[in-house]
């Protein structure tokens, strides 16, 4: 993730966000880095007040009475958000980090996520995406992207893209054809999870598949796909006789 922005700044943030709907998260990103600056720090939030909310969210039309289409009560949850209150810890996952190098025949997946450690996100609208190195012996989780800075930039399908473009596989609820398109340009091998459920349970059956990866697979790993080894084989015979 950009420094402009940490980790934990970007979680209060897009918390926020959801108490002021109409809004929306990259309009209130675009409002709080106008009225305080980079980086977004925690510590720079805590800074905030109701009264700063109302008047950013007002822009040239601020005034003691002006109105902002939002109540009282919304913009002081979104205030207690931005402050961290009742937020830190209690939404992003911890990491688990990669232990050394990543181990031989593992893939690092990108999960769309809203909660916890959740896929339960679409590529276009998830608040963050959840990284795994994913090995025939483990599930780690390395790090957590927030993308209200993706959502930011003038195309944010493509800045999602680029987001996850070290990772070979992308799991989502749903993803559209044109946003699929852009990150396949990235690098980044679409999967659709339409259910989906905890992120390390769908990630447990990709595991069990690497041992023996199908064709589709195998090519994304860059590896022979074991179904494939007896006819390679054959050719191979074929060839030196």
């Amino acid at each position: 993730m950009s420094p402009s922005m940490t980790r934990e700044a970007a979680l209060r943030i897009a918390l926020a966000a959801r108490e002021l709907p109409a809004v929306g998260a990259a309009s209130l990103v675009t409002a709080i880095v106008g009225r305080l600056g980079l980086p977004l720090t925690e510590l720079r939030l805590t800074a905030m007040t109701v009264d700063d909310l109302r008047e950013i969210l007002a822009g040239d039309h601020a005034d003691e009475n002006c109105v902002v289409g939002v109540s009282a009560d919304a913009l002081k949850r979104a205030v207690r958000c931005l402050w961290g209150e009742g937020v830190s810890g209690s939404d992003l996952p911890p990491l688990d980090g990669l232990a050394g190098d990543a181990a031989p025949g593992s893939i690092r997946v990108a999960c769309a996520s809203n909660h916890d450690e959740l896929l339960d996100g679409h590529f276009g609208s998830c608040e963050r995406f959840l990284i795994y190195q994913v090995s025939p012996s483990d599930i780690r989780l390395i790090a957590v992207r927030p993308t209200l800075e993706a959502d930011a930039a003038e195309d944010r399908n493509l800045s999602r893209a680029a987001l996850i473009g070290d990772c070979q596989l992308g799991y989502f609820q749903s993803i559209g054809g044109p946003a699929a398109a852009k990150v396949v340009r990235a690098g980044v091998h679409p999967v659709k999870v339409a259910q989906g459920g905890e992120a390390r349970a769908v990630l447990g059956r990709l595991q069990q598949a690497l041992q023996t990866p199908p064709p589709w697979l195998a090519k994304v790993m860059g590896v022979t796909a074991a179904s494939l080894t007896p006819f390679r084989e054959l050719l191979e015979h074929g060839e030196a006789s």
